[in-house]
């Protein structure tokens, strides 16, 4: 038999029989190529495993939120990202309209580009929002995470795998050459797509059902800056007889690249069957939705899809984890598919590497169903609300009780009307789009995720999180209670600028004090010693390395200049203390233990 190690063969034989790593993971998606980029940034041997030749061939998700974009900031990748992205400024015209070249219903600025929402975008975070097709984000995660240390497989196949005390052995195929070999981990990560065969082979629990409706994909190419450089969007909503998205009567025009590519998706009864669907038909459709009957347009591929409303409760098996469309299927409204999916292997992959660098006790390893099933259902119940809210619109044209072709185009038509129906039709046009805020500006449920398990250590002051002021969808509040994401402000000195994101590094602990706080470092330099684990104390004050640039620090701390706010690699909050209590060592050594699953230990010191 013999041995590789790390993808790598121990002797200059071509046969392969067992290969070793850390880490396997299946799956070359946004979850799996994020989850090896994190992990060999973290110097875990890892391999990655894709039955395909190659990463995504359409551009099926592309809204990319600030939260992901810090994670690429984080990784150094961000102006990679941006090279190949659609910038912020040039997403945010939602438009709903008859055709692209017909008449407007209305408009709904999205992602945060109105005025009143930029603002809070802007000082919510250090990177703003952008859209990269996925066809362009995979291969720049890939060639990262190869470069840092990622063997790649592709034409590999997962097959079945058994997992014991020590690790786990997976059978996988290579589909170049019919050979079967065993690659042995110590864990085991499925981020194969929402037909996850892993997550299938460990029974994850499931809620919610598959193919509710069905979807076709048609990408195309042809130069619309005429029609829409003046309203820059990524989305372009068509209602119009004949459309038919998930039975709501309306067809979608995407921008992939401005203003040359695009997608249409367009719905099917999927109750009936699979539609067969030809170039010629594929481009008739796009001609309808654009609105010009000779349009001069390319289709460059058809590709058929099913919405689903279905996320799993518990997210690992042993030392089996799934990730992505593996555990949250929904269709794409809000745009938080890849992102989840991103996130929820930021989420591991420090854990993974914390346990088997003897860090953290493999307890650490169970929150990752307790903060991100959590997160799985919101998204999934999020998106698929977004998508039925639509009906509310349809409600206000009039158009759920119309047939035919012509009553619909004049239930359009009397919203011009100048009579007592009219002005309550546009009334309720107008408030059916603002209902679509849920979907295009929910800033809330991109950023205010906030995490419930073992890995967040208690609140020294308020034992309960206070009720949100405003909409939690909606709106994004900055805190720092234990468990939600480290609030976002610039500090620096005279020469530079940083993020608060920027002082935190993935890999260690941080522990951001005040000048009144120093007390902290020599505490932080002990617990790291004692522990083993990089705990690096960032003291923000006049005269210190960074100092409070805008005094905005300051407000958001939510603790006094000597007490402390204390930071996990992923950049969630897990434990604050309000003051510099008398043993600070002592306190923050429990709250670094608690957070990486170690027993024993003094109990939590108590604030002076």
């Amino acid at each position: 038999m013999v041995i590789f190690h790390d993808g790598v063969p121990a002797t200059g034989t071509p046969e392969r029989d067992v290969v070793e790593t850390d880490v396997l993971i299946v799956g070359s998606g946004p979850a799996g190529s994020s989850a090896a980029l994190f992990l060999s940034s973290l110097g875990v041997p890892n391999i990655m495993i894709t039955k395909y030749r190659w990463t995504a061939n359409t551009p099926r998700a592309h809204i990319t939120n600030q939260r992901t974009m810090e994670i690429f900031r984080d990784l150094g990748i961000e102006e990679q990202i941006l090279a190949d992205a659609t910038p912020h400024h040039m997403i945010g015209d939602t438009v709903f309209c008859t055709s692209i070249a017909g008449e407007e219903i209305g408009r709904i600025l999205t992602w945060g580009n109105h005025p009143t929402r930029h603002a809070e975008y802007e000082l919510a975070s250090p990177s703003l929002n952008c859209d990269i097709p996925q066809t362009f984000l995979e291969p720049i995660l890939v060639r990262n995470a190869t470069m840092r240390g990622t063997q790649a497989q592709f034409s590999t196949e997962y097959l079945s795998h058994t997992q014991d005390e020590d690790g786990v052995s997976v059978l996988v195929l290579n589909r170049l050459t019919g050979h079967e070999y065993t690659i042995r981990a110590k864990y085991l990560i499925g981020a194969d797509g929402a037909r996850s065969k892993v997550a299938a082979d460990i029974a994850l629990p499931m809620q919610g059902q598959m193919d509710i409706a069905g979807s076709m994909n048609i990408t195309f190419k042809a130069d619309l800056a005429q029609l829409v450089g003046h309203r820059p969007s990524v989305l372009y909503w068509v209602i119009q007889p004949g459309s038919n998205i998930g039975g709501i009567g309306a067809g979608l025009v995407r921008m992939v690249r401005p203003w040359n590519e695009w997608l249409v998706v367009w719905g099917f009864d999927i109750t009936q069957g699979t539609p067969e669907v030809s170039a010629e038909n594929a481009l008739e459709i796009v001609r309808n939705l654009i609105g010009v009957p000779d349009l001069d347009a390319e289709i460059t591929g058809i590709s058929l899809w099913g919405n689903n409303e279905q996320y799993a409760t518990s997210l690992q098996s042993g030392r089996v984890f799934c990730a992505g469309d593996a555990i949250h299927k929904h269709p794409p409204s809000n745009g938080l598919g890849s992102n989840t999916s991103i996130q929820d292997s930021y989420n591991l992959a420090w854990k993974i590497a914390a346990v088997l660098t003897g860090q953290a006790g493999p307890a650490l390893l169970d929150t990752y169903t307790a903060e991100r099933a959590a997160v799985a259902k919101q998204i999934v119940t999020r998106a698929n609300q977004s998508g039925r809210e639509f009906v509310k619109l349809f409600e206000a044209l009039g158009l759920t009780e119309v047939v035919t072709e012509a009553q619909m185009q004049a239930a359009i038509e009397s919203r011009k009307e100048n009579s007592p129906a009219g002005v309550a039709k546009r009334a309720a046009i107008r408030e059916a789009m603002e209902i679509k805020n849920y979907e295009f500006n929910a800033h809330g449920v991109e950023l205010g995720q906030f995490y419930r398990s073992s890995a967040v250590a208690p609140d020294t002051g308020e034992r309960e999180r206070p009720a949100p002021a405003r909409d939690p969808e909606l709106y994004y509040e900055p805190s720092t209670y234990p468990g939600v994401r480290l609030p976002h402000a610039w500090v620096g000195d005279w020469q530079r600028k940083l993020s608060t994101h920027d002082l935190a590094s993935y890999d260690r602990f941080t522990l951001f004090t005040g000048i009144a706080g120093e007390d902290w470092v020599e505490a932080a330099r002990k617990v790291s010693a004692r522990l083993g684990v990089a705990v690096e104390a960032v003291v923000i004050g006049p005269g210190r390395e960074v100092t409070d640039l805008y005094f905005d620090w300051e407000r958001l701390r939510e603790v006094a200049e000597d007490g402390a706010v204390l930071v996990r690699p992923d950049k969630h909050v897990g434990w604050r203390a309000h003051h510099l209590p008398d043993y600070p060592e002592a306190a923050l050594h429990d709250a670094v233990s608690h957070i990486l699953g170690h027993s024993g230990g003094s109990e939590f010191g108590g604030e002076r």
